[in-house]
């Protein structure tokens, strides 16, 4: 492998690489995009699309198994995986769409989807995981950022759709299919694990705020992008060049990398970063590494001259620390983190709050079309900026208190669902002038949620097996549809249609007009997130002594043997 150039940081150039792929990533949301030509092109009914939209969301959240085989493989072989489930389940759709193939079978569809959604599950671990191991010390700006690129990723496909592809359900999953596995099969290299800094670098910080705010920016374009769409007709020419504009903002991160190669920076012992070999991701992060480096094993490996007694003493020793349980901040086994009351905790919290967000998302356009709106695209597209403001902001709020207070980043999910309650109430009275706020509130709450669950996890069970944490946690995203959603909201929904329509059963394809449509739901909803705020508050409590071990002085520490419990 060649070296790169002396003062260069390899992690900043996976970092803007990973940027591209969590926006391939957020394929999983372009199935509005496309559901409604799959319907009439194929000749689908509403509920073989709903079903549809099913083996969406099972695809895009279900990531165990690709949080598993990270630990084994490197980087490039999980990109490569998602890029054959992307090219393969996506290209199937195309050939049914396309009439190239006439007569696919609905559950051969169905499976496809499933399997092209799946990719996001393998782009996004291998991005985020490999990241979050490059820069250890600073979990939440990174997690923050990566996670608020996904969150405009919507926007992006919206504006490459609508811009460049005119519009063509058929010609965007061809793009899909192609379009994705290349960009992946691109960047794939630059996303690796790297030598991270063993200490904080007072550029670092520079660095994470130009990104931070070219992301704001490229979020305002965007929004700012779709509203003229939506109400101005915009000739070809002009189409190209804001598409243009979006690609050069998204190209934004990598400035940073080209920046520190033209004025490179010496380091005080005169070396550079460069990649660690390629292998089990143990090799990677020193953090990660047992309380053993510190035995006479090591220093009789390294000075070359042992007696095998004194070998054998020293393994003996490793094998015993091996063998003590680990305590909250060093690395656990997955089945070691399942038997922790602060596991199920946070994954209830984080229930709680994406799983109530997400029912609001899944139901937007029908809430706006109750109280009267008859384009819900402004309230669509308001829920989507202030969804990556909140991932965004999340991340670089907790990690300023985290080191400022050593304030455990948790405390902002239990803000988040407090003024979330606030919301649902708004929502629930139906009261005038406050439905746009309502959403923009929950739009920013929604998203803390992702942007603090994420470095949490990894400060508590560590790195190692980081993978499988953040795929099990995701979770709670598609059981919070299926719960929240799909059973309370569409049933309640589905009731209140059935009495304004004076039915004795509920019917398919009738509309619910007014505030009575989504009440009970709403306020459902606000007492289930008071009882994820008072969760929040006992996990908040249980692991402040954590923090204060993390980030004794204002800087991230690794554990050491006399880590709390």
């Amino acid at each position: 492998m060649a070296p790169l150039k002396a003062g260069t940081r390899p992690p900043w150039v996976g970092l803007g690489a990973a940027v591209w792929v969590q926006i391939a990533s957020g394929n999983g949301y372009n199935f509005p995009l496309y559901s409604h030509s799959l319907k009439s092109v194929l000749g689908f009914n509403q509920h073989q699309i709903t079903i549809l939209g099913v083996a969406n969301d099972i695809g895009e959240n279900v990531g165990l198994i690709p949080g598993i085989v990270c630990n084994e493989f490197p980087p490039w072989i999980i990109l490569s995986i998602g890029a054959f489930a992307c090219f393969f389940g996506y290209g199937v759709l195309w050939l049914a769409l396309s009439r190239a193939i006439d007569s696919l079978p609905y559950w051969v569809l169905w499976i496809a989807l499933c399997i092209a959604t799946n990719s996001s599950a393998w782009f996004s671990t291998a991005a985020l995981v490999t990241n979050m191991r490059n820069f250890p010390i600073s979990r939440g700006t990174v997690a923050g950022i990566l996670k608020g690129y996904a969150g405009l990723s919507a926007a992006v496909y919206t504006e490459l759709y609508s811009a460049l592809l005119h519009g063509s359900s058929s010609k965007f999953l061809l793009f899909l299919a192609l379009g994705i596995p290349i960009l992946c099969f691109i960047v794939m290299y630059f996303i690796r694990a790297c030598t991270p800094a063993s200490e904080e670098d007072s550029s670092d910080s520079r660095h994470f705020l130009f990104i931070q705010i070219a992301s704001i920016v490229l979020g305002v374009y965007l929004l700012t992008t779709t509203l003229l769409n939506d109400a101005l007709p915009l000739s070809a020419s002009i189409s190209h060049a804001s598409v243009a504009i979006m690609i050069l903002l998204l190209m934004a991160p990598l400035a940073i990398p080209i920046k520190m190669t033209f004025y490179r920076k010496i380091p005080k012992n005169g070396s550079s970063n460069e990649f660690v070999q390629e292998g089990n991701s143990e090799k990677t992060e020193p953090l990660l590494t047992s309380s053993v480096s510190n035995t006479n094993l090591g220093n009789f490996q390294e000075n070359g001259h042992a007696s095998k007694v004194d070998i054998l003493l020293a393994e003996g020793e490793a094998a015993i620390k091996k063998r003590r349980r680990p305590k909250r901040g060093e690395d656990f086994k997955f089945s070691e983190a399942l038997v922790k009351a602060d596991f199920w905790l946070l994954f209830f919290v984080y229930f709680v709050g994406v799983g109530s967000g997400v029912t609001v998302l899944n139901n937007l356009a029908q809430i706006g079309i109750a109280r009267g709106e008859h384009d819900t695209t402004i309230l669509l597209s308001l829920f989507s900026f202030f969804n990556f403001v909140g991932r965004l902001g999340g991340g670089a709020l907790s990690e300023h208190f985290v080191r400022t207070r050593t304030i455990p980043r948790t405390i902002w999910m239990t803000v988040a669902q407090v003024i979330m309650i606030i919301a649902y109430v708004l929502f629930a009275f139906a009261i005038d002038g406050t439905l746009y706020a309502a959403t923009a509130l929950l739009g920013v709450c929604y998203g803390v949620q992702f942007s603090i669950m994420v470095p949490t996890a990894s400060e508590l069970f560590g790195l190692k097996n980081f993978g499988i944490v953040y795929n099990f946690m995701s979770l709670g995203n598609p059981l919070g549809a299926f719960l929240f959603s799909g059973l309370l909201a569409g049933y309640i929904y589905d009731n209140e249609a059935a009495k304004q329509h004076g039915l004795n059963l509920i019917a398919d394809s009738i509309s619910c007009l007014g505030p009575n449509c989504f009440r009970v739901t709403f306020l459902i909803l606000a007492g289930i997130c008071v009882i994820g705020s008072i969760l929040s508050i006992i996990l908040t409590v249980r692991i402040k002594p954590v923090y204060e071990m993390l980030y004794a002085g204002g800087s991230f520490r690794r554990p050491h043997a006399s880590s709390v419990h």
